[in-house]
């Protein structure tokens, strides 16, 4: 893979090409919008969109109403509501892979950034229109699927081959990622809340469209295309050893299990927001301020812990690697989705304290991210890392398109998941989903040493 400048390749953002610069500002944006949306999502249908006198505007909504009823009996307002999140947040995680096809065979990663960017404001913009709703949803599901790879892939093409700043780099990029989520849960979630929800989603158009802006700016900046030939002039794969079929079955085994993290991990944007909103005493009292904390803002606390905690865990990695105590890449995962575990059986406690009669302490919230987050850190970036050690190279894009498809398969799973949120007592609920994350981390556990030993072995094809 060869690296190309778009120009001088001058380097002026921390030590590396100006590219990464626009590509950090885009991102940013990008989720920006992404999340700005979806942390409104599941309230705006259950509070406004859904409800008797409104739902007959929407288009399409008897059919679609009748198609998941169909697949999974009669669904009122919250289940429809959280049936509904889940398949728009799992399609944004499928349709990357035509996204990164139609990028490699026919336009180029540049153009389909920008279609898909365009998509994406125009999908923001439409869900201000109740009628368009579901028309909305598809349009940003496809324009996530244009941008999203193609935007990731261009980070490493700044590049050459077994440049070390290569790692850095998408540690920045990821830090652009949680800024934009931080970021939008208390402007788009305030404006939603507070001013009405179209002016949320909005105010998410609004930032797709800087974040095209940042990307069309910096485009002299970015890798040159490089759209794969087809026919005969396609490079040769090689020849697949047994080795290397063993270690694709060890993925694909362990992706199923990964896919219920995210089940769990996902409640937070579904099920969570609600008990914000209904089951939460949001009000604080602070020497500078005084009030009721809007729900959205619960939907910050995540991204901001991500850029918080990440020193912390990577020290801590370094602090036991120079013992030798360092957790293997697997069995990280484990711990990671015990974290999801363990935060679930915090809000099996905080359901215990609703009981009581008063609303929860904002509190129990408040710890639920802080471990919910280590997990995502334990999990998330190092699942990304075993896919590059065992992979075989010959099929490595094509595997790590697959290990994404455990976000697309467990976000479905987590709107069937959130549906028994409003027929289950609360403290029943978190239990099931803890049990859920408890089950995953065994049985991760249980492979760690079928995959350190694969880790360990010198790969036909490392990344």
């Amino acid at each position: 893979m060869t690296a190309i400048a778009g120009d001088d390749g001058r380097a002026d953002f921390l030590g590396h090409p100006k590219g990464l610069t626009f590509l950090f500002g885009t991102e940013m944006w990008e989720r920006f919008s992404y999340y700005g949306m979806r942390a409104l999502l599941v309230l705006y249908m259950v509070k406004h969109l859904l409800q008797p006198e409104n739902a007959g505007n929407v288009l399409g909504y008897d059919a679609v109403k009748g198609t998941l009823e169909f697949l999974f009996g009669p669904l009122d307002i919250q289940p429809l509501a959280s049936q509904i999140y889940g398949f728009y947040t799992g399609l944004v995680y499928l349709t990357p892979v035509l996204g990164g096809l139609i990028a490699d065979r026919w336009l180029g990663r540049r153009r389909t950034v920008v279609m898909g960017a365009v998509l994406m404001a125009i999908g923001h913009f439409m869900m201000a229109f109740e009628p368009l709703f579901f028309l909305a949803l598809f349009t940003l599901i496809l324009g996530n699927g244009a941008f999203k790879p193609n935007i990731s892939i261009q980070v490493g093409l700044l590049y050459a081959p077994g440049d070390a700043r290569r790692d850095r780099a998408y540690s920045i990029f990821y830090v652009g990622i949680n800024l934009g989520a931080f970021l939008a849960p208390l402007i788009c979630g305030t404006l939603g809340e507070e001013k009405g929800w179209h002016y949320g989603f909005g105010a998410a158009g609004i930032g797709m469209l800087i974040g095209l802006c940042v990307y069309l700016w910096g485009t002299r900046s970015l890798p040159v295309d490089n759209v794969a030939k087809r026919g005969a002039a396609q490079e040769k794969r090689e020849k697949l050893t047994g080795e290397d079929w063993r270690a694709i079955a060890s993925l694909l085994i362990l992706a199923v299990f990964v896919t219920f993290f995210w089940a769990t991990y996902e409640q937070q944007g579904n099920t969570i927001a609600l008990w914000a909103d209904g089951y939460t005493n949001r009000y604080v009292n602070l020497l500078f301020w005084q009030g009721e904390i809007p729900t959205t803002w619960f939907q910050a606390f995540n991204p901001f812990m991500i850029f918080a905690f990440t020193p912390f865990v990577v020290a801590l990695w370094a602090w036991q690697a120079r013992r030798g105590r360092e957790p293997s890449t697997v069995v990280k995962m484990a711990l990671g989705c015990l974290g999801v575990a363990l935060a679930n059986l915090i809000m099996v406690a905080a359901a215990w304290d609703a009981e009581t009669g008063a609303k929860a302490s904002a509190l129990w919230l408040i710890c639920y991210f802080a471990i919910l987050t280590t997990g995502e850190l334990y999990l998330s970036p190092t699942g990304l890392s075993l896919v590059s050690k065992i992979a075989p190279a010959s099929i490595l894009s094509m595997l790590m398109g697959v290990w994404l498809l455990t976000n697309f398969t467990g976000n479905f799973l987590a709107g069937y998941l959130g549906s028994f949120w409003s027929g289950m007592a609360k403290a029943d609920f978190f239990a099931m989903i803890a049990a859920i994350a408890g089950a995953a981390a065994v049985a991760i556990w249980i492979f760690d040493r079928v995959l350190t030993r694969r880790v360990a072995a010198p790969a036909s094809a490392s990344a």
